[in-house]
């Protein structure tokens, strides 16, 4: 017989199964709904609306329950009112632990989650009586350090319900999270930066294709653009330069827990210079055994 003993029952602290915690947040008509079915349709455990201070809860529970959910879900946001504010206690505790969960952030303009909310009929949860652009400018002050602390930020303003599951899925469907997932947008200054840009890279000292009568119709998915573009060597010389430098940054980002970059690169118009070079990036980042998801943010716009 050992000596030893087991300890009481109440005293065990069972710890999750390795897997996948995620955080989704952001603001209130950004698409939180849409992208907590997305993840519950790929067979994540999704709790909504959950007070931040449930999570280790949560992950206690599907753990004891022996159930295969590994990857877990919690939508937390403002319409948890006065919880909210303990949210980033419990971020830093869970980090101490070994178990910073992911985070999810989506985002909008202004006028864009007005016109949203308005269409919902519904008030928001921090107008208290005052305008709902009101509310709108409270909860982006509330989810202000949040947004700073999010892996991934999508910006819904310009996507329709179909264009925010796709990258969702995109994002979330695999289990391996321990390598770095980008997101190439080709974008034109014309109609300004993405608000979910970590880097952009500006393509304006190359010379415009737009100026040759024969390639302005065309985009950067065309080879005569595309040649035209990536046969420059300054060209070449500035993805050689920025490969290596992503390439460099790689290995920090996921050491420190960062498992998601959104790369803008820009263009006048965004349909022939920021086109060609995303996809020459995009493939780049793919020798680095990178997982890379490439967007035309403008391309058809003009």
């Amino acid at each position: 017989m050992s000596d030893q003993t087991e300890p009481p029952a109440e005293q065990v602290n069972p710890v999750a199964p390795p897997g996948t915690l995620l955080l989704v947040t952001g603001m209130s008509g950004a698409g939180r709904s849409t992208a907590a079915g997305v993840l519950e349709d790929l067979g994540w455990f999704v709790v909504d609306n959950l007070p931040p201070q449930l999570i280790g809860e949560v992950q206690s529970l599907v753990g004891r329950a022996g159930r295969d959910e590994s990857r877990i879900a919690v939508v937390v946001d403002a319409r948890s009112r006065w919880f909210f504010a303990a949210l980033q206690g419990v971020l830093a505790d869970l980090g101490r632990r070994g178990q910073r969960p992911s985070v999810l952030f989506l985002e909008a303009s202004d006028d864009v989650l007005v016109r949203r909310q308005e269409a919902a009929r519904r008030p928001h949860p921090l107008q208290a009586g005052g305008r709902l652009l009101d509310g709108v400018n409270a909860e982006r002050e509330m989810m202000r350090e949040l947004r700073g602390l999010a892996d991934l930020v999508i910006d819904t303003s310009n996507l329709n319900v179909h264009e925010l599951s796709a990258k969702v899925s995109s994002a979330f469907a695999g289990a391996e999270t321990d390598h770095l997932q980008a997101t190439v947008v080709s974008f034109g200054y014309k109609y300004g930066i993405p608000v979910d840009a970590d880097m952009v890279a500006d393509m304006r000292f190359l010379p415009n294709p737009y100026w040759d009568l024969r390639l302005r119709p065309m985009s950067g998915r065309d080879a005569p653009v595309r040649d035209s573009v990536l046969g420059r060597p300054d060209a070449r010389t500035f993805l050689d330069g920025y490969e290596q430098l992503l390439a460099s940054l790689t290995d920090g980002f996921v050491r420190e827990g960062k498992r998601f970059i959104t790369l803008a690169v820009g263009c006048t118009g965004g349909r022939h210079r920021s086109v060609a070079m995303a996809e020459a990036l995009a493939e780049r980042l793919r020798r680095h055994q990178v997982s890379v998801l490439v967007v035309h943010r403008d391309l058809g716009r003009e």
